[in-house]
């Protein structure tokens, strides 16, 4: 059983350094050998590279996610006396790195039916008393969708927020043509190990098309130093550092074939599910192409659902076990002064199957065969 489980559901991220093995050695191999390892060329034409394939005009390498929405937000003024929104169906990382640029932390709902930011509960929290100081709301592209960016548009005017992104889950997602981390004014970015475009350690970026704001960053992520050892303002140490940035210019070069593989297998599932009735598959939104980060289902029956494909030796997970509010870090009304109840109903609900592009249709054919089988008994 474990033989077969490893060659249908081979371990996502081993194998992404496996398919790069020789190009990734190569190229660690060139940065041991510059005797540059922070700030050199490598994460300068990884900056460049990053920025042009997204469309934009700058990219600002720091060593996290977590990170970029700290400087981001440092960046942007958006500290002490300062609220953010953003949408408690979202990973914890979002909310910390808020808590640590200073800024308060409002959590909003999600939507049902794709499970992103909902623009009528950002509109309820701004109205709410706790919204009062907000100055931006940060929007998740959750689980590779890009989120309701017209209807969360018409808000953020009305009530005068600037609307940020999170676009750790959505490396090659589109809307309308265009891609995440476009769309706003800044974007965060996670090249975790899992994402879509991966690291082999932690590693971010912010991506704007504001010069100015990106030397900001630039300036923030050392120690606010514009030139050596002189603090201009008051910075960290988030620097992304050259073996990494070398990693990320290695398959960057290969995201859209990668992409491609993963909407293949994702169309297979919706195909293959969605006249089942037993999981509700993932809902897309019109004009958009999700980059497919997971594949996230519903069903009243979860848990039990989840041990079936266990004991199949199937490889399924939940994100997430607790949205940030059911955290105890963050459960008082301090951070969702409204009820979330979307976002608890989805907590219960949300089941992730197998999804890389190192899988086959053969194993989202076993995955969906052992669905239908839970479903029969």
């Amino acid at each position: 059983m474990e033989d077969l489980k490893y060659k249908m559901f081979p371990p996502f991220p081993h194998q992404d350094y496996l398919h790069h093995r020789q190009a990734v050695d190569a190229a660690v191999m060139r940065v041991f050998n510059s005797g540059q390892y922070l700030l050199g060329a490598a994460g300068k034409a990884f900056e460049m590279e990053f920025a042009a394939a997204l469309g934009t005009r700058q990219a600002v390498g720091v060593a996290s996610g977590t990170d970029a929405i700290e400087v981001m937000l440092r960046a942007l003024e958006i500290g002490p006396g300062s609220k953010v929104v953003v949408p408690s169906l979202a990973a914890v990382a979002v909310a910390a790195g808020v808590a640590r640029a200073g800024a308060g932390v409002l959590l909003a709902d999600c939507e049902p039916e794709t499970l992103t930011l909902c623009p009528r509960a950002l509109e309820a929290v701004l109205k709410s008393q706790a919204g009062r100081d907000v100055k931006a709301a940060l929007v998740v592209h959750l689980y590779g969708q890009i989120a309701d960016w017209e209807g969360l548009q018409r808000v953020a005017r009305e009530y005068g927020i600037l609307l940020l992104e999170d676009g750790a889950q959505a490396h090659g997602a589109t809307w309308n043509g265009r891609s995440a981390g476009t769309l706003g004014r800044a974007a965060a970015f996670s090249f975790y190990p899992t994402k879509n475009l991966a690291a082999m350690g932690d590693a971010g970026a912010v991506a704007t098309a504001d010069d100015e704001l990106a030397e900001c960053m630039r300036m923030i992520r050392q120690y606010g130093w514009r030139q050596p050892h002189i603090s201009e303002v008051e910075g960290v140490n988030s620097r992304l550092d050259e073996v990494q940035a070398e990693i990320l210019r290695v398959k960057l070069t290969t995201l859209p074939v990668r992409l491609q593989t993963r909407r293949e297998l994702a169309a297979r599932y919706s195909q293959r599910l969605g006249a089942g009735g037993v999981v509700r598959p993932p809902m897309v939104r019109a004009a958009c192409e999700p980059a497919w980060h997971q594949y996230v289902v519903r069903s009243s029956r979860r848990d039990e659902l989840q041990n079936w494909l266990q004991s199949a030796g199937v490889p399924v997970a939940r994100h997430y076990r607790l949205a940030i509010h059911q955290q105890p870090a963050y459960a008082c009304r301090e951070f969702s002064p409204l009820p979330l109840p979307e976002t608890e109903r989805a907590v219960a609900e949300i089941l992730s199957l197998p999804l890389h592009p190192y899988l086959t249709l053969e194993a989202v054919e076993a995955v969906c065969s052992a669905i239908e089988q839970f479903g029969a008994a």
